[in-house]
């Protein structure tokens, strides 16, 4: 008898926050019949074992410090009798409420004892991934390997801080794709032909990534190909994810989002900003009918001539002038290579206006602020006018010999060469004749 009243302090003291205390036990009938039909399939509060119960008494929603095996299996009844309760009880009535609120809780703490605990590595390495333990508990993210919704509140996951792979803890042992930014810092390059597709045979009808079976029936699985690599993949490793296809816009400047497969979304993102393309070998014809990469041209050549200015005067390294293109460092390397967003910046209009603020801002500093850059102007040789012209302006030409710079209209109308180079050459010469002179005896 004292253990049964221990027994009841103890519930009494962890009563379930789902009970109401205020419902009463059914009222038997005067007559000693059973109670009425609706009246029994509330159960009386102080009965354990009662449906409504459920296992909750044992206080499931505190974390204990230890799980003991039988935890899971205990849940896992209670959920049953949960589930035969709720289709049990009326519908839209408040005990089928309570049913349904009671199933949530307990399935949520079912999954949480699935899961791994706290005690989990902040960094695990699986083939060249590097995962991180994310702390957000944010329920908007999908795990990449089993693509079902990561529920952050309760269950522990990774990111890889090299292609942002996304999984679950449990699913990491499950991860057999390596990480796609080796592939980027190893072999930088994209896939050139649009669209190669193979057909379905070739791949022995299964998923390019996972092997999984697939069909253009769906049956077992609906094959979705890949517009980038031409490949079929199964619905678990291809989401229908969209993308710009490089092929697409560099032979047709078609630059409309198609669907690809996540891997393929994953390398799109990082290369995405790496200037591999080198147009004038790929697509020459591409600056003969878009007027805008002739302009982004024309932009980056001067940026070029500007950047000796830069480099040798103390007011713009101060400045740190060249940072303005720090998102871009290619541009003030070469005027070859382009990245795939730049061809989408292009398209759009954002980089025409971006690049030619930039521009405006080296002249002004070159031409106006600094005396020291105005000071390397030059001079046209040819008809001795006044003015100082720098190798950037739109009406000058430059030697492409000895960097000298005159007007255009002077340069391509005068027949004789470059008067510097005439200098330089006759320089040669006299020091040829000098050191011949002194070597006779």
């Amino acid at each position: 008898m004292a253990y049964d009243e221990r027994l009841a302090r103890f519930r009494q003291a962890h009563l379930n926050p789902f009970d109401k205390a205020s419902e009463a036990p059914p009222q038997e009938r005067p007559d000693g019949g059973d109670p009425d039909p609706g009246q029994r399939l509330e159960p009386p509060s102080g009965d354990p074992g009662s449906a409504l119960d459920l296992g909750l008494a044992e206080d499931h929603f505190s974390r204990p410090g230890l799980i003991l095996a039988s935890d899971v299996q205990q849940l896992r009844q209670a959920i049953e009798e949960c589930k035969r309760l709720i289709l049990a009880l009326p519908e839209h009535s408040e005990q089928q409420k309570d049913a349904v609120v009671r199933l949530i809780h307990l399935r949520l703490k079912l999954q949480e004892l699935k899961d791994p605990g706290e005690d989990e590595p902040n960094i695990r390495v699986v083939l060249e991934h590097r995962f991180y333990k994310e702390k957000s508990k944010s329920v908007k993210q999908m795990c990449d390997k089993c693509s079902t919704i990561i529920w952050g509140l309760i269950q522990t996951w990774y990111t890889c801080t090299g292609c942002y792979y996304r999984c679950h803890s449990k699913c990491l042992p499950l991860v057999s794709k390596p990480c796609v930014r080796a592939k980027v810092s190893h072999q930088a390059e994209y896939q050139l032909s649009i669209c190669p597709e193979s057909g379905l045979d070739s791949q022995d009808y299964r998923c390019a990534e996972c092997r999984a079976p697939v069909s253009l029936r769906g049956v077992p699985s609906e094959a979705r190909q890949c517009d980038y690599t031409g490949l079929y993949y199964c619905s678990s490793c291809h989401w229908n994810d969209l993308a710009v296809v490089p092929a697409r816009a560099i032979h047709n400047w078609d630059f409309e989002p198609r669907k690809v497969s996540r891997c393929s979304m994953r390398y799109l993102a990082l290369m995405v900003s790496r200037p591999v393309l080198k147009l004038r070998e790929i697509n020459p014809l591409l600056f003969n009918y878009v007027e805008e990469l002739v302009e982004i041209r024309k932009l980056r050549q001067d940026i070029l001539l500007m950047k000796p200015y830069f480099i040798t005067c103390k007011e713009a390294m101060e400045a740190r002038l060249l940072l303005q293109l720090q998102d871009r460092q290619h541009f003030v390397e070469n005027d070859e290579m382009y990245s795939l967003q730049d061809l989408i910046d292009i398209e759009a209009g954002r980089l025409s206006c971006s690049l030619t603020e930039i521009h405006t801002l080296f002249a002004k500093h070159i031409k106006l602020d600094c005396e020291r850059c105005q000071a390397k102007g030059f001079v046209c040789e040819l008809c001795k006018e006044g003015d100082v012209l720098f190798p950037f302006d739109s009406h000058t030409s430059v030697c492409t010999d000895c960097s000298a710079v005159f007007h255009r209209d002077c340069y391509y109308d005068n027949s004789t060469t470059c008067p510097k180079c005439a200098r330089l050459s006759l320089r040669k010469q006299s020091l040829f004749q000098d050191s011949t002179m002194e070597a006779e005896p």
